[in-house]
């Protein structure tokens, strides 16, 4: 892997690795991630393409949106004007979960500056299978509204979303990707999230599509990730067996095979 540095500019803050004049790939975090959240695929994509692993508008070192909620319009147009502070027209954008969310809307709302999309663990909608927004968002603010950061819950929430072979380094990474999590932000995107519903708008997306998924996620179980391909014209899954939730970091060879494949076919069109 080449040099890493962490990059604040403008508001922005970001992780990047690998050479500056080559194909930019942006990864959009989760939920509870940051910048933090994708170092094996950091340091392996890092050889062929300049990566850069943003942090979500108030998390890690990036300015809050000046806005009392924050919507997908907000979050969409914000990683525009990263891609805008990076001087880059187009991007192989990736996005895990929350962050997959996000994608799809700068997918199909800024298509040409979507090179590929790579949609991780994520789905069209919330609430696929019936999940009350207003009972998921109550059990995950509750320890907040307790006085606790996220940092001192992580363990037992990373633990709940991650399948049964994650290993402990794996976990430890993600800990300290939350650490960089705000409460007040975090309950700002759970506000978010709650109201994410895509499927209007797939048809709208261009890019080349993938979507990863772990066989054994139990969050965003394939079936979310077929939705979707089944929405997004040409869009193709993949299935990695051992895989729960936090699929970068529980199979991070199979992701990145994935992704290099990806890029690679949609580079040649």
């Amino acid at each position: 892997m080449g040099k890493v540095r962490d990059v604040v500019a403008k508001g922005h803050s970001w992780r990047e690795a690998g050479d500056p004049q080559a194909m930019t790939v942006v990864f959009l975090h989760g939920l509870g991630g940051s910048r933090l959240s994708w170092e094996p695929q950091l340091a392996n994509l890092s050889q062929s393409y300049r990566c850069v692993a943003w942090d979500l508008p108030g998390y890690g070192h990036a300015a809050p949106l000046p806005c009392a909620s924050v919507g997908f319009t907000d979050l969409a147009a914000a990683v525009v004007a990263l891609l805008d502070e990076l001087d880059v027209e187009q991007v192989h954008l990736v996005g895990i979960s929350f962050g997959g969310m996000i994608a799809q809307y700068v997918a199909a709302w800024y298509p040409t500056r979507v090179r590929s999309l790579a949609l991780l663990a994520t789905s069209p909608a919330f609430g696929l299978d019936g999940t009350s927004p207003d009972a998921w968002r109550a059990a995950r603010i509750a320890p907040l509204d307790e006085g606790q950061e996220p940092i001192e819950f992580s363990d037992k929430v990373l633990r709940a979303i991650a399948g049964p072979n994650v290993s402990d380094e794996a976990l430890a990474g993600q800990q300290l990707a939350m650490a960089e999590v705000s409460g007040s932000e975090l309950r700002r995107s759970i506000d978010c999230l709650v109201t994410h519903d895509s499927r209007p708008l797939l048809g709208q997306i261009s890019a080349p599509t993938i979507c990863i998924v772990g066989a054994l996620d139990t969050e965003t179980p394939p079936a979310y990730a077929d939705a979707l391909a089944a929405g997004i014209t040409g869009a193709h899954c993949v299935v990695l067996p051992r895989a729960g939730h936090l699929i970068n970091v529980e199979d991070p060879v199979g992701v990145n095979d994935a992704l290099i494949a990806h890029f690679a076919r949609a580079e040649q069109r």
